[in-house]
């Protein structure tokens, strides 16, 4: 039997799923770490086809999985602004060890600016709250999730890499906490995923 609701009904839906939407952005708007979360299914390991990372101030959460090549983000601003990158990996109970990453910035030639070396790098575990998931996190340019550093405007790179170039990581750009409605209406659908990609495939990470 098809069930067949009525114009009321309907708005009475939309504005229930709204709500709900809304109540899911206010929540993640409440812990520190409010990145909008990015699920990255490409595989950006050349300077000619990178990532591109618009508004970099706006805080990003990059899901994404190394596939035997460094990953390449490009960050092109016409001002300056707050820079800020890091990493972080799952961190997943019955795991013994864990992949460590870093990173390097380039500028326009690419040049490096800064390195990041994960592998020496003294990770430390931390827990967020709204998505309840343990992480480990690794090396930042800034301090505790902020830039604390201007760049100047012009284009830049991020280059992130690890031993084998193999495994799951997170990568965090900018500290401005922004949410449009667009970025509130797919979070229920981006989380369930990434969840399931990055902690639901054991230690294969």
């Amino acid at each position: 039997m098809q069930i067949v609701f009525s114009k009321d009904q309907n708005n009475y839906l939309f504005m229930k799923k709204l709500l709900g939407i809304v109540v899911l952005g206010l929540l993640w708007f409440s812990i520190g770490y409010a990145h909008q979360p990015v699920l990255n299914d490409t595989n950006p390991i050349s300077f000619e086809s990178p990532y591109i990372i618009e508004k970099p101030e706006i805080s990003k959460a990059i899901y994404t999985t190394l596939n035997g090549k460094p990953h390449i983000y490009k960050i092109s601003s016409d001002k300056s602004f707050k820079f800020y990158v890091g990493l972080t990996v799952p961190k997943i109970d019955e795991c013994k060890d864990f992949k460590k990453y870093s990173f390097e910035i380039l500028d326009s030639n690419r040049k490096v600016i800064k390195k990041f070396d994960g592998e020496s790098f003294k990770w430390w575990s931390w827990y967020e709250k709204y998505g309840k998931q343990w992480y480990w996190v690794g090396p930042e340019y800034g301090e505790n999730f902020k830039s604390n550093t201007i760049f100047e405007k012009g284009e830049y790179f991020i280059k992130v890499y690890s031993k084998d170039n193999f495994g799951n990581y997170v990568l965090a750009t900018g500290d401005i906490e922004k949410f449009g409605l667009k970025v509130l209406a797919k979070m229920p659908f981006t989380l369930p995923k990434i969840n399931k990609k990055f902690w639901g495939s054991g230690c294969r990470n």
